[in-house]
């Protein structure tokens, strides 16, 4: 998106990480900074910056903005001080896989930077978590034009949650399909869902394709399948937060059931998400952690009670669709068809 950026750093080694608050979307558009670790940990906890790409990004200038109280002290305590921050942000949210790559990738990097002192070492980490930012731009660019294919002229395609720039460094991955579609001259049609109980795709999908021009319809998660039945859609184009090896994705909330909605109505189901999303430690989705977040978010959502006091719930963020589900997956790589471990490996590595 060229008119906005999702977050970036400010200033020099001493800056700070500047994010826009995505909790106050799409009524008020406001940017915070981010100049404590505690700060950025909350960001990321309660959804200022989300989405796997952004999340791990966020992480990576976290580790920055934690270590600036440590610049002085000798590089024995900056370390135990990395150890503890790295531990800290890996604590915000479990799903995400890019959260735990993001803080890996800072550690290695920090161990090739050992005995030249504290100063290289800070200038080291900033230049890669610019690095990860930079990164994400080209691969949200790449996906988009691999996805891009997928699609024809003149289709409807259906979204869930959002996998835009609010949830990447730049165009986003779902989202990105469609903007690189726009480019090359094809029409295409949008139904968001509005992702309940939080409505990203209301709040936030919504407002980013109408910002570039994309036709959008926006719809309740209910609707899917009328809107399918319909002959309303022909695509179905979401993100990840995680991909098992063999292809099992872990998505918001409802991508499971709108993936056998797609199934049952014979509509490709596309997963569009960068390399740094696949976890191929894990065999299946069977062993993605799935975060069960606050029951407020469904009894009193955005302020307002919906539910008598004291009722049971069950709040999870995340679902796995398992791969036969999923027509194919779309990387910066190229395109992973068909959705099984051997193809995962081929294009992902082994």
């Amino acid at each position: 998106m060229d008119d906005f950026r999702t977050l970036h750093w400010v200033g020099g080694v001493d800056g700070c990480l500047r994010m826009i608050d995505q909790t106050l979307l799409p009524t008020e558009f406001t940017e915070i900074d981010c100049r404590d670790v505690e700060t950025v940990w909350e960001a990321i906890k309660m959804l200022r910056v989300r989405g796997a790409p952004a999340i791990g990004i966020a992480a990576a200038y976290g580790v920055c903005v934690g270590l600036q109280k440590a610049a002085l002290a000798n590089e024995d305590g900056l370390f135990a001080r990395l150890d503890e921050v790295t531990e800290y942000l890996a604590g915000s949210r479990p799903t995400a896989v890019n959260l735990f790559w993001a803080l890996d990738r800072m550690k290695k990097k920090a161990e090739t930077l050992r005995g030249r002192g504290t100063d290289q070492v800070l200038e080291g980490l900033l230049a890669e978590a610019k690095e990860i930012n930079e990164e994400d731009r080209q691969m949200c660019r790449a996906m988009g034009r691999f996805g891009a294919e997928l699609l024809e002229d003149g289709q409807g395609v259906l979204t869930h949650c959002n996998a835009g720039g609010l949830a990447t460094a730049d165009y986003g991955t779902a989202l990105a399909v469609f903007f690189a579609a726009a480019e090359a001259g094809k029409k295409i049609h949008v139904y968001a869902d509005e992702t309940r109980p939080l409505l990203q795709g209301a709040r936030l999908t919504s407002w980013e394709l109408q910002r570039r021009g994309i036709d959008v319809t926006l719809i309740c998660d209910s609707m899917a399948a009328q809107v399918m039945r319909e002959g309303r859609v022909q695509a179905v184009v979401t993100g990840s937060d995680r991909i098992a090896g063999n292809g099992d994705v872990a998505n918001k909330i409802g991508t499971y059931g709108v993936a056998v909605l797609a199934d049952a109505h014979n509509i490709p189901f596309y997963v569009v998400a960068p390399s740094s999303t696949f976890d191929l430690s894990l065999d299946s989705g069977d062993a993605i952690p799935i975060e069960e977040r606050d029951p407020r978010e469904i009894t009193h959502g955005f302020g307002r009670q919906t539910a008598p006091e004291g009722v049971d719930v069950y709040n999870p963020a995340f679902d796995v669709t398992p791969a036969h589900l999923v027509e194919a997956l779309v990387c910066e790589r190229g395109v992973i068809k068909p959705v099984c471990r051997s193809e995962v490996e081929k294009v992902i590595g082994g």
